[in-house]
């Protein structure tokens, strides 16, 4: 099949969850034979430029990059506030990327034309006038679910009542703009369900996300009674999880684990948090090498409050063998069984009593790490995921 794969940022290199996911699609289809050319937004967040990228990925995808500026901005965030329109999509809509889609339909016919974010949803028409091909959304989460969760948890009165108005707006323009595609291919059965549930009368199939087999480092051992946290912290949920960690559960961790050191790493740590001393955390900020980095420390901590989806840190820390604390709403979306491949924790103590446990058993660690490769490996190989998305695209 000839499939035209648009995204919301930049799939390559895969530096964090989001781009990992698109580019786990493009690497199976084009591992079992399909052609993918990649077209991708970029913005100063999240930047792009082709000669930087390998010549086999460049020749293989054929990407091309439009410019969007993301950047906050007081009147267009007025104007929606107005008019009703969803901010978040706005921000996506420019001129340079419809005259650049219209280029490439004219000058090709594509099977697929797959969508990887509901904020893209602007350029449907204009595919739907330029091709015939079936048109797809590849959605990674439910986004305004992503932003109610962030309301609710917001104290600031102000502030509070302007993210409840963003979801409602993202929600309405979400709920309207689902049935506008052939199908969705939601990344996890709860949120399929969920699209169903509100209204979806088109084919809403969940599809997994799918990751490489990782290049572990077979001579790295981790450092003992090391916790670590890996994710953007210009991601909201990220940094509101980790706010919470550190102000209501690191000082439990560290009453029944005395030893215990947290490492964070991510990229736009913001100023309070590189500034941040206390007893036994370090900030790393960004890395070059996630999966060194992952290998280098013993547990993962996922304190995520809010969010929707699917993480896929989790998963590629899981394929690394390594035991995950995690929140119930950073592991929705993945078929664990908790204290077989995965610990749920939900509250301070909870984290503190897992963290103890794991530091005094061996043998349940072990056990926990062991399952945690099994279930990535029976769950998320970019070929079988690549595979069932081909037979969904088929009929």
């Amino acid at each position: 099949m000839n499939i035209l794969q648009i995204c919301y940022k930049p799939p390559f290199p895969p530096v964090d969850g989001g781009s990992m996911g698109m580019n786990g699609v493009t690497e199976g289809l084009i591992n079992i034979g399909n052609r993918v050319k990649v077209l991708t937004f970029y913005s100063e967040k999240h930047p792009f430029n082709v000669v930087d990228l390998p010549k086999k990925y460049v020749k293989a995808t054929n990407i091309e990059g439009v410019f969007v500026d993301l950047s906050i901005k007081l009147l267009p965030a007025f104007e929606c506030w107005i008019t009703g329109e969803s901010y978040h999509v706005k921000r996506f809509i420019t001129k340079t990327m419809f005259a650049k889609l219209k280029q490439i339909l004219q000058n090709e016919e594509f099977d697929i034309v797959q969508m990887e974010s509901i904020f893209l949803s602007p350029y449907i028409d204009v595919v739907r006038k330029y091709s015939k091909a079936k048109l797809v959304l590849h959605a990674p989460n439910v986004e305004h679910l992503i932003w109610q969760r962030i309301a609710k948890g917001t104290k600031n009165i102000l502030k509070k009542h302007y993210l409840k108005h963003l979801a409602l707006t993202l929600k309405v323009y979400e709920l309207e703009h689902i049935n506008k595609y052939d199908a969705i291919y939601p990344a996890t059965s709860i949120d399929a369900d969920y699209f169903k549930a509100n209204g979806c009368r088109r084919p809403c199939i969940p599809v997994p996300i799918g990751l490489p087999q990782p290049d572990i480092i077979n001579d790295v051992l981790p450092i003992e009674h090391t916790l670590f946290h890996i994710g953007s912290m210009d991601y909201f949920p990220n940094l509101q999880g980790i706010q919470w960690f550190l102000k209501s559960v690191w000082h439990n961790v560290i009453s029944l684990s005395p030893d215990a050191k947290l490492v964070l790493a991510g990229r736009n740590m913001p100023l309070w948090l590189r500034d941040y001393n206390e007893q036994n955390v370090e900030i790393a900020g960004e890395i070059t090498d996630s999966t060194l980095f992952m290998q280098r420390h013993s547990i993962m901590v996922v304190p995520l409050l809010s969010g929707s989806g699917v993480r896929i840190k989790i998963i590629e820390a899981m394929s690394l063998g390594k035991c995950v604390i995690a929140t119930s709403i950073a592991a929705e979306g993945i078929p664990y069984t908790d204290n077989e491949n995965i610990i749920i924790a939900n509250t301070p103590l909870e984290f503190a009593n897992a963290v103890a446990k794991c530091f005094s058993d061996k043998k349940f660690i072990q056990h926990i790490e062991t399952n945690a490769v099994k279930l990535v490996d029976a769950n998320y190989n970019i070929n079988t995921i690549a595979e069932k998305l081909l037979t969904l695209y088929q009929s």
